[in-house]
């Protein structure tokens, strides 16, 4: 009886196809990912889980949102390419309003996502990287820009201490001081600050801000994704990159995305 497996002729265990990828344990036809997969990426802001519900005619959200997370880990890859050249870097902030308390980077209950922009000159941008870190200290910005640009590299940010240590990990570390300069950030800094206001429309716009803390890693990642591919000229390149990482990514279940820490 044909099982659809495939068997070891050594061992004789037998194993699937899609075991190892984000398609692993499915019940759907890959046939109806490859369907979420092209739709995702054709789309220019991508799609919710609602959307893609209806698009495709799942029974159930919760299948529609499982699906869409799981795309989100394959869209970043492996040991990719450190930014170069001159660099960008900056916090910002993401949560709803909040009233009193610490205002800025010591603000509570509010992410702190760190942006890498590489800029060209004499006009235009490169790739980005961004994270979600726990605090604006040295022990998280140093170790985010030691995995996203190559050393040698000018990185431009500004006088915030926790940068202080650029300089002797081999970068050109140029400071802004933004309060003595008497002009706003985003006129000293405008790329990182372009992307950050980018990023908050794309999650108003297509997630309608209900993005929560938990998960913003792997929003972050679903525009990092689109936004270093924004000058491909066929969508169908990103289709085809998205199902080349996807079956090279960790198979997760629902239960270890909703308990994750």
């Amino acid at each position: 009886m044909a099982t659809g497996l495939i068997r070891c002729a050594e061992c004789k265990q037998k194993t699937s196809v899609i075991a190892g990828t984000i398609f692993q344990g499915t019940r759907k036809p890959l046939r109806l990912w490859f369907q979420a997969i092209w739709y995702i990426t054709s789309q220019k802001f991508g799609g919710s889980a609602l959307g893609l519900k209806r698009v495709l005619g799942l029974g159930s959200y919760q299948t529609s949102w499982s699906w869409l997370h799981k795309m989100r880990r394959a869209m970043i890859r492996p040991g990719r390419d450190r930014l170069s050249g001159n660099i960008e870097v900056d916090e910002t902030l993401f949560g709803g309003k909040q009233r009193g308390g610490k205002r800025g980077r010591g603000a509570e209950k509010k992410s702190i996502v760190v942006i890498a922009l590489e800029i060209h000159e004499p006009i235009g941008y490169g790739r980005v990287r961004m994270k979600r870190v726990f605090d604006a200290s040295g022990e998280n910005l140093i170790p985010f820009v030691r995995n996203a640009v190559v050393p040698g590299s000018v990185v431009r940010t500004d006088s915030w201490g926790g940068y202080n240590e650029l300089q002797e990990l081999g970068y050109v570390h140029e400071k802004v001081n933004i309060s003595a300069s008497g002009d706003p950030a985003h006129v000293l800094m405008p790329g990182v600050h372009r992307i950050a206001s980018l990023l908050k429309r794309w999650l108003l716009g297509t997630h309608q801000g209900a993005v929560s803390g938990k998960h913003l890693d792997y929003y972050l990642d679903e525009y990092t994704f689109r936004f270093n591919r924004r000058t491909s000229k066929a969508r169908g390149l990103l289709f085809y990159r998205l199902l080349q990482q996807a079956v090279v990514a960790a198979p997760l279940s629902y239960k270890e995305m909703v308990h994750r820490p």
